[in-house]
């Protein structure tokens, strides 16, 4: 286990590292199709994750102007609906806010709360503001702040997005520690000159043989005992 030290604050990303996006959004889908095998499932889960992936790296490319995660997942849903062939307007409605309606990790509720009884945390979503009130209130996540990319019109890995976490925690980027689920996150954060810590998730993307980030470590009880022990 890593030891990190010299940190003046920590800063997760939320949706796949203290949440569970895809099995959430999946569970949502099931529940409007509730005969459909699981491949057909697993077609509109893709079909939703593929849609919020091209067209957030659209907006982080300049190719289209910046709208926020709810309303592109609200066109992922939408396409998910008609793909499936689901009209009813109340059944797409409650489909669109499924992100929303996420659940934690295990470890996640507590693994924030014993980090934070030691240092100021912050989490740093892609998800929209008013997205990221309603899921951190389902989730049970409780934080000193929780920042949003669409306070910069941007998306992750634009560098404007982890200088707005460094700009809040006060301190140099070389003492604020990013942790994710998502190599590519942090090699984001590594370029504006953050601290890093891969938190591994089922859902994650794991690091290269070529990342060196600061620490790798299998679940929140890791990373809280390399911050808070020794």
């Amino acid at each position: 286990m890593t030891e990190i030290r010299d940190i003046d604050a920590v800063v997760f990303d939320v949706l796949g590292t203290l949440v569970d996006e895809p099995g959430g959004l999946r569970a949502h889908i099931r529940a409007l199709l509730p005969t459909a095998d699981d491949g057909t499932v697993d077609e509109l889960l893709a079909l939703w994750g593929s849609h919020v992936e091209t067209e957030q790296a659209r907006v982080v490319r300049g190719i289209r102007p910046y709208a926020n995660s709810e309303f592109i997942e609200a066109e992922a849903a939408r396409r998910v609906a008609d793909h499936a062939g689901i009209d009813d307007p109340e059944a797409v409605a409650h489909l669109v806010t499924a992100g929303r309606r996420l659940f934690p990790w295990g470890d996640s509720v507590a693994g924030l709360e014993r980090i934070a009884r030691h240092y100021p945390v912050l989490g740093l979503s892609n998800a929209s503001r008013s997205a990221l009130l309603r899921l951190d209130a389902h989730a049970g996540l409780r934080w000193h702040q929780v920042l949003s990319a669409e306070e910069v019109q941007a998306y992750k890995p634009t560098p404007e997005v982890y200088r707005l976490a460094v700009d809040v925690a006060g301190s140099p980027a070389e003492r604020v520690l990013m942790v994710a689920a998502h190599a590519w996150d942090l090699r984001g954060a590594q370029a504006v000159g953050m601290r890093t810590a891969y938190v591994r998730r089922p859902v994650g993307d794991p690091p290269q043989d070529s990342d060196t980030f600061d620490g790798h470590f299998g679940n929140l009880d890791e990373l809280a005992a390399a911050l808070t022990e020794g």
